[in-house]
């Protein structure tokens, strides 16, 4: 018989489901997961990882094609469409192998199914749609005495949008299509619709991208934001803001759109393929939490500040318990969650210390305040910019179209803001995320030696110039 009481039962084994697992039997609690469909959850199998892949085989071709401008000769550039998406699969299937062996290791009991709270402390587990991987356990009644929702997001639909799995895509379309469209319209231009728009325009797609607001990427900082829609208008994305698509006429093979420009006009384009992004949903629906009461605000589970419900003995972590949706920010809530029923009092989420990042070309990173949303908050403050044109390893990369904007608090040199755009930077706005943990000043981000020759001194340069002291500029 399988044992079917625990200390923790998780639903969902998303990025924050299964790391919340392991951090619980860390801890010595008698652990379990549910999942219906995949283990390593969206991100894993259809969102961050996969199209991280995708991105690279664009990034590579990329390369390829501007061979001569690093001295290299490559003839006959082309793509197999069905290799790039294979590879990308076959990454996902990679994570969700390594997914079940961390669960196996850490002992980790992993359960097959749909999952419903019964009462606080009970669960049922009906079949799943998909089939049980081997070493699962299946249906039956669970009783736990801390239950953690984390049962993920799903992508919005909007009226007059619905995607139909062949002409209008979601992300899980865009990550596997029947065929590579020769033109796209991409209805979003958040991280998920700016990805799929630069990774398809890459690989050769005429793509046009409809934002209602008046910025893409609309939570990043405005002069990051302009700096990226030039690049992207250079590599020939055609970029509408303040608009949005009020129609569409599917034909067999082709969608025509109807677009209102938001100054009294509208416009046809006629494309292949139309991907909507317009963000995401919780999955709050059918586990039992409206007969709970368990309070739900704007679609997302509302948690206290270590991830507790207004219902006793349950929680919630990551995307359905709350922007930003981002699988960091999930996994850092499981952990707070299950020391915190530990007692050993973590801190709580700090949301204003989450980085996000956007894998498209130019990359784009940032941490904490907007500039806009310091001077709205009444901050008095200083701001520092360094282009990458100013910086030896990027132009030796052939990359020097990049931007670091840092914004400090004037009164006390607090790093409240940091905002990048340009090659990597996704992996050098961690710095910046230290350094505002560690409430680093800018005086101790001056003394410190930055190696050279690499893209991180464009970091210390704006630093340096938000205090009158840049020097390669």
């Amino acid at each position: 018989m399988a044992d079917t009481s625990f200390d923790i039962v998780i639903i969902g084994s998303g990025p924050g489901g299964y790391v919340t697992a392991i951090r619980a039997a860390q801890l010595g609690f008698k652990t379990a997961v549910i999942e219906r469909s995949f283990l390593g959850g969206i991100c894993s199998n259809w969102g961050c990882i996969p199209t991280k892949a995708l991105l690279r085989s664009a990034e590579i071709f990329h390369y390829m094609q501007h061979a001569k401008d690093y001295g290299l000769s490559a003839d006959n550039i082309s793509f197999d469409p069905a290799a790039v998406i294979k590879r990308s699969r076959g990454v996902a299937s990679r994570m969700n192998s390594g997914v079940g062996f961390l669960m196996k290791k850490n002992k980790v009991t992993v359960i097959w199914g749909e999952a419903t709270i019964d009462a606080p402390g009970k669960i049922t587990v009906k079949k799943s749609s998909v089939e049980a991987p081997k070493g699962t356990v299946g249906e039956g009644t669970y009783q736990a005495k801390h239950i953690i929702v984390a049962t993920g997001a799903r992508p919005r639909v909007l009226p007059g949008l619905e995607p139909d799995k062949k002409l209008v895509w979601t992300y899980f379309e865009a990550m596997n299509p029947d065929k590579m469209p020769k033109s796209l319209l991409v209805v979003g231009s958040g991280a998920i619709g700016i990805e799929f728009a630069s990774f398809y325009r890459t690989m050769g797609a005429d793509v046009t991208v409809v934002e209602v607001l008046p910025q893409i990427l609309p939570v990043e900082d405005a002069e990051i934001a302009a700096f990226a829609r030039k690049q992207f208008e250079k590599q020939g994305i055609k970029i509408f803001t303040g608009a949005k698509v009020t129609k569409l006429d599917r034909q067999a093979d082709s969608v025509t759109a109807t677009i209102d420009d938001g100054k009294g006009g509208t416009s046809q384009l006629t494309v292949d393929r139309v991907i909507s992004a317009v963000g995401v949903v919780g999955n709050v629906e059918n586990i039992g939490l409206e007969k709970l009461g368990v309070k739900i605000e704007r679609g997302t589970i509302a948690i206290d500040g270590v991830c507790r419900t207004n219902v006793p003995g349950i929680y919630a972590i990551g995307d359905v318990a709350g922007p930003p949706m981002l699988a960091h920010k999930a996994e850092h809530e499981g952990v707070i969650c299950v020391e915190a029923i530990k007692g050993l009092h973590p801190h709580p989420m700090d949301k204003s210390m989450i980085p996000g990042c956007t894998y498209c070309h130019p990359q784009i990173a940032s941490v904490g305040l907007t500039e806009a949303a310091a001077k709205a908050k009444g901050l008095d403050i200083r701001v520092g910019r360094f282009p990458f044109v100013g910086n030896g390893k990027a132009i030796a990369l052939g990359e020097d179209q990049g931007l670091v904007k840092v914004i400090f608090d004037k009164k006390t040199g607090q790093l409240v803001g940091a905002h990048l755009a340009g090659a990597e930077v996704t992996e050098l706005i961690q710095g910046f995320v230290v350094a505002m943990n560690l409430e680093t000043t800018e005086e101790e981000l001056m003394h410190a030696v930055f190696p050279h020759p690499t893209i991180s001194e464009t970091m210390k340069e704006a630093v340096l110039d938000a205090y009158g002291r840049v020097l390669n500029m």
